[in-house]
């Protein structure tokens, strides 16, 4: 190969992988010849191989660009080099990391997404506070930003509790980066590689890849769909084995959205003190609920100090920021250690955009559409399932949050409907990815309601459903 040829071929590759999108200028001949060594002559051959080719166009005056070719969009995403191949053999978080990141396709419709809709936070106005707070303290110590958190964000969400019936000690109280972080630390301050961990069944695979990365085990607990944890079941592994800790989503759990009663929570603390076992509460999707008031905490019923509880503000204010907090209880010491061990610091500047928020802009304004809309499009995205799907098709009935839990036919194998509706350019959420069993939830399917109804969700459901005779297989 020619060295103009090698040259036109790097430059071809990169526009293929992404690198060089459509529209953008290219390094003019000039800096080509000096970065790669060679003549001015030989750069303007690749340049012009490559413009016969269609791959760049020049225009008088600005240089040469990337040309855009039918069917490609103008700003196209990164693409993965080795994507991950999927099957129903893989373990939770590798299949979770690959539907993640079909997610990122261009023009995906997200029926399979974990995350809100991002249209619904107020990004631009902590963009404001966060650029405000930048200007004020333009040089940052790292002192600053050690474990517990910003003074004020802790006080701030101190309050928040207080205002939905709650008091909390704000000394208890760590920020982080994000929930994911405190459930971990959490998770490492109560057990040890080898433990077992209850968990509900099906459970939120957050909680599975805290289990997973810490080397222990996950024991599922059948769990109703509007009852929460069957305390029956979970008193009798109790009996049978011992239990580390418990994970718990006690409401709106995804993937199943509901809202255990405070009868429930009380006899689930009180089971669990019984024995002393600790137990870790995701609670980060309690400001999303559809009733009239705040749902109670298994926090509030705890005595002993058992129950670790875990927020954040990703669900309701922006995936952005990943600001969490954790309020560990009696093991509040370990998990601030922990903090400083793993990553040290939360940024300042997020956690002060957000305290700003709290305290100047209508948090509860904005909760309450929030929670409006969320209501409306629950109730139609069930009765679009229920409407486009067979005969036979179940699904839970949320009380909160912005995800629906829908049952399929015994024979459908929701492993080869996800990979069915991908090439549709629709993404869902198969039931393998919340259970460590080998064939956990086969038939089951996740859908995010989060975004506002169209034309185009109503089309995705329609054509999930139309798929589902091609996604069936024997059951085992």
């Amino acid at each position: 190969m020619k060295l103009y040829e090698k040259l036109a071929a790097e430059i071809e590759g990169l526009v293929d992988s992404g690198v060089l999108l459509a529209g953008e200028r290219i390094p003019s001949v000039r800096q080509t010849s000096q970065h790669h060594k060679l003549s001015i002559t030989t750069v303007l051959r690749a340049y012009v191989l490559l413009e016969s080719k269609g791959i760049i166009e020049s225009r008088p005056q600005s240089g040469y660009f990337v040309r855009r070719r039918v069917g490609q969009p103008v700003v196209a995403e990164l693409q993965s080099s080795r994507p991950i191949a999927v099957s129903a053999e893989v373990d939770v978080s590798r299949l979770v990391l690959s539907t993640l990141r079909s997610i990122r396709m261009n023009d995906a419709v997200p029926l399979g997404s974990p995350y809100p809709d991002p249209s619904q936070f107020a990004v631009q106005r902590l963009n404001q506070y966060a650029n405000a707070v930048a200007r004020r303290h333009p040089y940052w110590n790292v002192i600053d930003d050690l474990p517990p958190g910003n003074p004020e964000l802790i006080r701030q969400i101190a309050r928040r509790y207080l205002e939905n019936g709650q008091g909390v000690d704000p000394n208890e109280i760590i920020v982080t980066v994000g929930a994911t972080e405190a459930i971990n630390l959490c998770l490492q301050a109560v057990a040890q590689p080898g433990d077992t961990i209850a968990v509900e069944s099906p459970t939120f695979y957050a909680m599975l890849h805290a289990i997973e990365r810490m080397g222990m085990r996950a024991i599922e607990v059948a769990t109703h769909p509007r009852e929460g944890i069957d305390l029956a079941a979970l008193a009798k592994i109790i009996g049978e084995q011992r239990i580390a800790a418990c994970m718990v989503m006690p409401n709106f759990q995804n993937p199943m959205g509901f809202q255990m009663s405070d009868e429930r929570k009380q006899a689930l603390v009180d089971l669990l003190a019984k024995h002393d076992i600790p137990c870790i509460e995701n609670g980060v999707y309690n400001e999303l609920y559809y009733g009239e008031s705040h749902p109670s905490t298994l926090k509030s019923f705890d005595k002993k100090g058992l129950v670790l509880h875990c927020s954040s503000f990703s669900k309701t204010l922006t995936t952005a920021h990943r600001i969490g907090w954790a309020l560990p209880g009696r093991y509040r010491e370990r998990v601030e250690k922990f903090k400083f061990l793993n990553t040290l610091t939360t940024p300042s500047i997020p956690q002060m955009a957000i305290a700003e928020y709290l305290r100047n802009d209508g948090y509860d304004h904005h909760l309450r559409k929030m929670r409006k809309t969320y209501a409306q499009q629950a109730s139609i995205m069930s009765s679009a399932v229920k409407r486009f799907f067979p005969d036979g098709t179940r699904t839970t009935n949320p009380r909160g949050g912005y995800v629906l839990w829908v049952e399929l036919a015994p024979e459908v194998d929701s492993m080869a409907l996800y990979q069915l509706a991908l090439e549709h350019k629709i993404t869902i959420g198969p039931g393998y990815m919340f259970s460590v069993r080998k064939h956990g939830y086969r038939n089951y399917i996740r859908l995010n309601y989060s975004y506002p109804w169209s034309k185009e969700i109503e089309q995705a459901v329609t054509t999930v459903a139309r798929l589902l005779p091609e996604a069936s297989r024997p059951v085992e």
